[in-house]
C-alpha cells in the first residue's frame, strides 16, 4: 500500500494552482494568491471535501528578501528540502517540451486538520535523472525566468499534473483552475476528449469542448492586465507543441497572443471572480463570458492568535469549525477582548524588537500596512505629505510597521521598496516605524494579530479581493482603506472600520491622501486616544461581521454548492 491509496476512491476533485502556501518551511507560495490555496486546503480537510491539490515543487522557493543600508530589496536563494515534509510517489509521467520529453515526478505532503481529517497535496517536480539540465530546473524557482521557462512551468502543471493524476489512479470529475497559470489542464483535456473524424459535420470542432467545459471551472483573481498571462504563438509553437492544432489553440485563447485567461474562459462551464466588485470588473474586461462571485475568505484556525482562540472556544466551542458563531461576539466582555489584543501587540513588539532593535510603545497606535509590493497597491500613499504625517505624528502619536516583497522583475515595485525606507529614516524623530524583510506566513500572522490599524490603500478597481483585512479582523484589528475588492463588501462606516473616499470615487492620489489623513487625524487617533470603549466595540463589531463571514469555511462551502456539484 503507497501514501496516495487512501485517497484514490474518495478523492474527485483536483485544484490546481501555481502556488500554495502550506507552512512557512515549505516554501511553495510568493503571495496572495498561494496564501488563498493554502487557507483552501485547510478547509477543505475541515469539511472533508475529496480534493486533491497539484502545484510546482519549486525547490527553489521564490525568494528570501534582504534590504540593504540604502533601502534596497535584495534577493536570495530560498531554498528548501522536500525531503523534510513529502515524500516522492513511485509514478512518472512525461510531457512534451520543445520536442522531446520531460519527465515529471510527484511529491506527496499530506494536510490532516485538527479533526483528524487529510487532504492530499501533489508537489511536481521536474529535477530527475532522466531529464536534461535545463529541464531539471523547470519546477525549481516559482514565477523565476522568462515567458518561456513561465510557459514550461505551466505545461508542466496543467498538462502534467492531469497526466499525474490519472497515473497514480484517481478518477477526477471536477478540476479547479486556481487562476490562468493553469489552464493547458484545459487543453490536456481536449487532447484526451477528441472525437473522432468520421461523423463531424463542416466546421465542427474535433474537440469536445461542452465535455471539457463540464468538468472544469475557473477562479480568476486579477482585474490588473499585466496579471493575465500571455505568450506569442511562436513561442507556444515552439514549446507546446502539437499537443492540439494551432488554430483551434487561437480559437479559444485568442488570435493574437495565447491569453491563458481567456483560455480558460473559454472551456470553463463555471467561472467566478474573488469578491462582488471583482467580478463585476471581469466582466467588463471579457464580455461575452458570466463571471460570477464567490468572495475569498480566510482560514480562521490558521490566522487566529493564541489569545483570541482561547477567548473564543472558552465562549463558543464550534468557532474554529463553524465561524458563523462568531457572530455573536459582541457578547464577549470588553475586559477580555482588549486583554487578547495586548498579549497579541505584545507578541509582535516583542518580534519587532528582536529583529530590528527598535523598542515600540505598547500604549501607542500601531498603523500596519503588509502586503506586497506593487504600483497598484499604493503603498507610499501613507508617506504622500510627510510634513504633513509628522504633524499628526507630534500631535497623537503612533507608530507604523511597512512589510512585502517586490517580484524581482518588478522594478518600480522595488523602487516603492527604496522610498519606503528613505521615508521611514527622514521621519524616524517624528514616528517609530521600522520596514520588515521577508514577508511571509509567520510574519504575516504576527502582523494581522498585533497590529491596531490594518492600512490598505489599493488603487480602485485594481484590487480583487485582499484577504489580509480578514486576518486582522479575526483578532479584533480594525482596517481602514480605499473601497475596493472585499472591503467594499465589509465596510460599515465607523463600525467595522473606515473607508477612504466613497465607492465610485475615480482613483485621485492627492484626494485620497487627503482623506487617510483626514480621517487618521480627526477620526481613528482620537477615537484610540480617547473613548477606548467605543474602540472595543469597534473591534467586537469587526469580529461579528467580519470574521463571521469572510471566512474560508464559507468560501468552500459555496465552492461546493455552486461550483463542485453543479
Amino acid at each position: 500500500m503507497t501514501p496516495i491509496d487512501p485517497f484514490l476512491q474518495k478523492t474527485h476533485i483536483a485544484y490546481f494552482s501555481m502556488e500554495i502556501a502550506l507552512r512557512s518551511e515549505i516554501r511553495t507560495y510568493s503571495g496572495g494568491l498561494g496564501v488563498l490555496a493554502g487557507d483552501t486546503v485547510r478547509s477543505c480537510a475541515d469539511l472533508k471535501l475529496p480534493v486533491v491539490f497539484v502545484t510546482l515543487i519549486s525547490r527553489s522557493g521564490h525568494f528570501r528578501q534582504e534590504i540593504d543600508a540604502a533601502g534596497r530589496q535584495l534577493e536570495q536563494e530560498d531554498p528548501w528540502d522536500p525531503t523534510a515534509w513529502a515524500v516522492p510517489l513511485g509514478a512518472a509521467v512525461a510531457v512534451q517540451i520543445e520536442h522531446r520529453d520531460v519527465w515529471i515526478q510527484p511529491w506527496l505532503y499530506i494536510y490532516t486538520c485538527p479533526r483528524g481529517h487529510s487532504v492530499p497535496i501533489l508537489l511536481l517536480d521536474t529535477d530527475l535523472a532522466e531529464n536534461g539540465e535545463g529541464d531539471r530546473q523547470i519546477s525549481h524557482e516559482l514565477y523565476g525566468g522568462d515567458e518561456a521557462y513561465r510557459l514550461k512551468q505551466e505545461i508542466v502543471l496543467g498538462i502534467g499534473g492531469e497526466r499525474v493524476l490519472r497515473a497514480l489512479g484517481f478518477s477526477i470529475h471536477t478540476y479547479h483552475l486556481n487562476e490562468g497559470h493553469a489552464a493547458l489542464l484545459a487543453i490536456q483535456l481536449l487532447h484526451r476528449f477528441r472525437r473522432p473524424g468520421p461523423g463531424l459535420l463542416p466546421g465542427e470542432s474535433s474537440y469536445d469542448v461542452p465535455r471539457v467545459r463540464n468538468l472544469c471551472i475557473f477562479t480568476t483573481h486579477t482585474p490588473v492586465e499585466a496579471g493575465h498571462d500571455r505568450f506569442s504563438y511562436e513561442l507556444v509553437e515552439r514549446i507546446l507543441g502539437d499537443v492540439i492544432e494551432i488554430d483551434e489553440l487561437k480559437r479559444l485563447g485568442g488570435n493574437d497572443c495565447l491569453n491563458m485567461t481567456h483560455l480558460a474562459l473559454e472551456l470553463s462551464g463555471h467561472v467566478n471572480g474573488v469578491a462582488r466588485r471583482h467580478a463585476e470588473t471581469v466582466n467588463h474586461m471579457f464580455p461575452g463570458f458570466h463571471i460570477k462571485a464567490i468572495t475569498n475568505g480566510v482560514h480562521v484556525g490558521m490566522w487566529t492568535h493564541d489569545s483570541f482562540a482561547r477567548l473564543y472556544h472558552a465562549n463558543f466551542a464550534h468557532w474554529y469549525h463553524e465561524p458563523e458563531v462568531l457572530v455573536r461576539a459582541d457578547q464577549l466582555d470588553d475586559i477580555a477582548i482588549w486583554s487578547a489584543h495586548r498579549e497579541a501587540k505584545k507578541d509582535l513588539l516583542t518580534l519587532i524588537e528582536r529583529r530590528t532593535g527598535l523598542a515600540m510603545d505598547a500604549d501607542l497606535p500601531l498603523i500596519v500596512f503588509a502586503r506586497r509590493m506593487a504600483a497598484y497597491k499604493r503603498p507610499t500613499l501613507l508617506f504622500a505629505n510627510i510634513d504633513r504625517l509628522a504633524a499628526i505624528a507630534r500631535q497623537s502619536g503612533f507608530q507604523l510597521v511597512v512589510a512585502g516583497k517586490a517580484h524581482p522583475h518588478d522594478l518600480e515595485g522595488k523602487r516603492l521598496i527604496e522610498e519606503i525606507n528613505g521615508q521611514i529614516r527622514t521621519l524616524r524623530d517624528a514616528i517609530p516605524a521600522v520596514f520588515l524583510p521577508n514577508y511571509d506566513l509567520d510574519l504575516a500572522k504576527a502582523l494581522v494579530a498585533g497590529a491596531d490599524i490594518w492600512l490598505s490603500t489599493p488603487q480602485p478597481p485594481m484590487e480583487a479581493s485582499g484577504t489580509s483585512g480578514m486576518k486582522a479582523a479575526l483578532n479584533g484589528v480594525l482596517n481602514i482603506s480605499t473601497l475596493d475588492g472585499w472591503w467594499i463588501e465589509a465596510c460599515i462606516e465607523g463600525v467595522t472600520g473606515w473607508a477612504i473616499g466613497q465607492d465610485g470615487d475615480a482613483a485621485s492620489w492627492s484626494r485620497d491622501t487627503d482623506l487617510l489623513y483626514d480621517k487618521l487625524e480627526r477620526v481613528v487617533f482620537p477615537l484610540y486616544r480617547n473613548d477606548r470603549a467605543r474602540w472595543i466595540w469597534m473591534m467586537k463589531q469587526g469580529i461579528t461581521k467580519i470574521a463571521s463571514h469572510f471566512n474560508s469555511q464559507r468560501m468552500m462551502r459555496r465552492y461546493a454548492t455552486e461550483a463542485y456539484l453543479r
